[in-house]
């Protein structure tokens, strides 16, 4: 009787451990990376909120987030980012956001961004990322419906 509770107990215990890490990788997020893992092509994405413009990160100065490494300018900068990554980090993963708006992923221009309402925004051109900025109250929820769907991790 005793050996049938601990089977019962260490099984119970075992699907706890399962929803748990099932729970963990569902909160991770895609993150739009290069080959070498490193998030938004090295850029530090503090610089765009505190210096107001895309700065390259130093490999030296990085931290990992979301299972990507994010490269800063300043160990400062690293630190703000440890804190608070949402905060910092560009929405839809650093991919870019007008193609998010239609439902696809693709890639960035570090130097093509803007921040609406406190959050960064990254996307292929300048271009690009006028026309999303134009259009923010039908882009950005667009854009957010389509990440729920993309911005999982496999």
């Amino acid at each position: 009787m005793v050996q049938a509770s601990f089977n019962r107990l260490k099984t119970a215990l075992a699907a706890v451990i399962i929803c748990l890490a099932a729970l963990a990788a569902q909160a991770a997020e895609a993150v739009n990376t290069t080959a070498d893992n490193v998030a938004i092509q090295g850029y530090d994405p503090v610089a765009y909120f505190t210096e107001g413009r895309p700065i390259e990160g130093d490999p030296a100065i990085a931290h990992e987030w979301q299972g990507a490494l994010w490269q800063f300018a300043t160990p400062e900068h690293r630190a703000l980012f440890a804190e608070s990554p949402e905060k910092y980090a560009p929405r839809y993963g650093g991919f870019c956001s007008g193609a998010m708006s239609v439902g696809r992923k693709a890639p960035i221009d570090p130097e093509a961004w803007v921040i609406i309402e406190d959050k960064l925004y990254l996307a292929f051109s300048t271009d690009a990322i006028d026309r999303f900025a134009a259009n923010a109250d039908a882009t950005i929820p667009a854009a957010d419906g389509h990440w729920q769907v993309l911005g999982r991790t496999e």
